[in-house]
């Protein structure tokens, strides 16, 4: 509280922490010589200039002069807050105020309600509390550094009415993802100098297995192998798995070997095909994953292959018999076409389709020839059956000479082949 300038003392309002040191200066620019005095809150004179009138041993005399007059006073209480006054005997007497404030330092905090270990799914309640702040501290939640906001807050006044207790509650349902979790409750007030007072408490949850399967293998094909590693994750820890095949044992031991957690099944076959589960426990739970096994058939990899040029060679034969035989040979040759793409497979479209040319061509050449000969062997017949009638005077001669050519005829046979 600030008096005028002059004749008249000026003071300033101090704050200290509990258990610290006061300081009180009071200040007159213009003295005549007039004595300065300062008085407790209960109006008890403290120093008379530079004369101590208080018996207290926790106040001393910093400095006096006709222009200031300082005190200090150690190992602050909250008794000692209050009004302080500082008089210039003049005529009136002159004065000026000056309040001490002590402020209450909270008490270390600590956290109640934990129990360890917790089961998970079950509701936890931790409450933190602190006493002797003044004014009332304010305490926040935190969990793995991450502040928590939905908690309960109360504060209470202490007996002796000048401090304050308060507390928070922290309330959640216990998860895995806790386990290992550090919860700290941190006390903040403006005598801690930006220090917050913190209480840690490490969350122990226990929990069933948590399984997982993982294989070494995305398409296994027969012949191959693979390798199911079964995960599991609880608290406690899980007892060893156990391995089964469709709801029974493995049904190969000698191929499907288990080590630890490893499932390991070589060569592979379709017999292998099936559901593989992977069990874990804990005092906690048991849990279980599947694994379905598909075995898929050797996936062949076409090499490219070079094409050799062949010859094919189709031969039709024709015997058509007269006197004298006559043969006729159609020849075709197809090639394959050197630039056809390598490793083709399936049937050779441009063999099939040369050797229809040949067949188609042979069989035109054929009736072809068939057609002449037979125009050829009518005009001989009819010219020999004719044959003799030509000097024959009347028509009964002719057909006695035609008889007889016909029974001449009957010494040259003709053979059909």
């Amino acid at each position: 509280m600030l008096g005028s300038q002059g004749q008249f003392p000026l003071t300033q309002n101090v704050t200290v922490v509990e258990g610290g040191t006061a300081n009180l200066t009071c200040r007159v620019d213009q003295n005549d010589n007039t004595s300065l005095q300062w008085s407790n809150p209960a109006q008890q004179t403290l120093y008379f200039d530079d004369k101590k009138a208080l018996r207290d041993n926790r106040i001393e005399l910093v400095r006096a002069s006709w222009h200031e007059l300082s005190i200090s006073v150690s190992d602050v209480s909250l008794s000692d807050e209050g009004q302080y006054t500082c008089s210039l005997f003049t005529m009136p007497v002159k004065t000026s105020k000056a309040f001490l404030t002590v402020l209450g330092v909270p008490e270390k905090p600590q956290i109640t309600g934990f129990t360890s270990p917790v089961m998970e799914g079950e509701r936890m309640q931790l409450t933190c509390k602190t006493s002797g702040s003044k004014p009332a501290a304010d305490i926040r939640w935190f969990k793995n550094d991450k502040e928590v906001k939905d908690v309960k807050y109360i504060k209470e006044e202490d007996a002796n009415r000048k401090t304050f207790t308060v507390s928070s509650t922290l309330d959640f349902l216990a998860d895995r993802s806790d386990d290992g979790a550090v919860v700290s409750c941190r006390v903040d007030h403006e005598s801690l100098n930006s220090t917050p007072q913190i209480a840690m408490q490490v969350l122990e949850i226990h929990y069933t297995p948590l399984v997982k399967i993982i294989s070494s293998n995305s398409w296994p094909e027969e012949g191959q192998s693979i390798i199911l590693t079964c995960e599991s994750k609880g608290k406690p820890v899980p007892e060893p798995v156990l391995w089964t095949k469709d709801g029974g044992e493995l049904p190969d031991p000698e191929r499907m070997v288990v080590n630890g957690r490893v499932l390991s099944i070589s060569f592979l076959n379709k017999t292998d095909n099936g559901t593989y589960r992977c069990e874990a426990k804990n005092p906690i739970g048991r849990n279980s994953t599947e694994y379905v096994l598909i075995v898929h058939d050797v996936f062949n990899t076409l090499l490219p292959t070079t094409v050799i040029p062949s010859l094919t060679t189709a031969t039709v034969t024709t015997n058509v018999a007269l006197t004298a035989s006559t043969t006729t040979s159609a020849t075709a040759t197809s090639i394959r076409d050197p630039n056809a793409l390598a490793g083709q497979t399936g049937p050779d479209h441009a063999l099939i389709g040369g050797i229809v040319a040949v067949v188609v061509f042979v069989t035109l050449c054929s009736i072809i020839l068939l057609g002449r000969y037979l125009a050829r062997h009518k005009g001989t017949y009819l010219t020999n059956e004719a044959k003799g009638a030509e000097d024959a005077p009347d028509a009964d001669t002719a057909i006695i000479n035609a008889e007889g050519s016909q029974v001449n005829a009957e010494e040259k046979k003709e053979y059909f082949i």
